[in-house]
């Protein structure tokens, strides 16, 4: 083992920059005081952070899981507004006795998730703290489209979901139970993975944005929960009849080891950071997309969504300050 502490800042550094690749839109990445990029059009732009023992747990996650899964989940919130990445800038703040292996790591995995979407690492801070917190900003560029927000769903859209929903939250609660005995069994090591690194739909966005989705989000908290931010931004009801039986079937074996109903992962369920869009009902759907719903005017009781006319009782998604799921 070494540790940061023994390479100093310096040391850490000419350890993980080789390991960023740039690409792309990255005309000038790590190295100077500030990165160049190249853009086409609207700039698009989002932030996010995983803290340690909060969004991520180091028995259980290596410095390249977290890697992937810190830009995963802000390159989905760029692809649900129908841009294309063209770069992340990485705040990250270490304890100093972390292992530069760990770090090695993260580099690699932050690397290898953009190179998917052939961008990279255009630069950020290393800093010191008591626990590890990875910070990402992350932008895109809209080529001349309109943004796809969360305002503009109508009654008669059609609901459509691209990716999938609730396998990183029973993934996320098969490592609390026992991380390395699940981690063993096949049935359930694929959930696991989804939890770790996510896989976003991320082409899909820019496809919804160019076939002309009216609303988009990325499924980070939860289906009906962010389902909910679409219907109250839109002023409308989003009805699914979707069942989910595919995913339901997927989510089984966990159901039968943890003994929970897969609904509560699947409505309840964050982290696979699928996309959510409504689309016009004369839009074909883009490939990738299946439809889940229809979109229809608000009852009564105001904007909402309901599952086959009724409200879904695993409708607490992730909450920051309640505790989570």
């Amino acid at each position: 083992m070494v540790s940061c502490a023994e390479l100093g800042e310096d040391g850490v550094l000419s350890r993980i920059l080789p390991l960023l690749t740039s690409r792309g839109p990255v005309v000038l990445g790590p190295g100077d005081d500030a990165a160049v990029l190249t853009v086409a059009g609207d700039l698009v732009v989002t932030a996010d952070a995983l803290v340690e023992n909060h969004d991520f747990v180091v028995r259980w996650s290596s410095g390249e899981d977290v890697g992937h899964k810190a830009a995963a989940q802000n390159l989905a919130d760029v692809a649900a507004m129908g841009a294309r990445p063209v770069g992340l800038l990485v705040s990250l703040a270490v304890p100093e006795l972390t292992d530069i292996s760990w770090l090695e790591g993260l580099a690699r995995g932050l690397d290898a998730e953009c190179a998917q979407l052939d961008t990279s690492v255009a630069g950020g801070d290393l800093s010191g703290a008591e626990q590890i917190m990875v910070s990402i900003t992350a932008f895109g560029q809209l080529e001349g489209r309109q943004p796809v927000r969360r305002d503009g769903a109508r009654p008669g859209d059609v609901v459509a979901l691209a990716g999938t929903v609730g396998l990183a939250a029973a993934g996320l609660d098969l490592l609390v139970d026992d991380a390395e005995q699940h981690r063993a069994d096949p049935a359930l090591a694929g959930l696991i993975m989804a939890q770790l690194r996510p896989e976003p739909p991320y082409l899909s966005g820019v496809a919804a944005a160019e076939a002309g989705a009216s609303a988009m989000l990325d499924v980070s908290d939860g289906l009906v929960k962010d389902a909910s931010r679409i219907a109250r931004a839109s002023g409308v009801r989003l009805e699914i009849h979707d069942a989910f039986v595919d995913l339901a079937e997927r989510l089984a074996p966990a159901a039968k080891v943890l003994g929970a109903p897969a609904l509560k992962w699947l409505h309840g369920g964050g982290e696979d950071h699928g996309l959510l869009a409504c689309f016009p009902p004369d839009v074909p759907l883009p490939e990738g997309f299946r439809e889940i719903g229809t979109v229809l005017s608000a009852s009564e009781a105001g904007p909402g969504v309901t599952f086959n006319g009724s409200p879904s009782r695993f409708n607490a998604g992730w909450q920051h300050f309640a505790g989570g799921q």
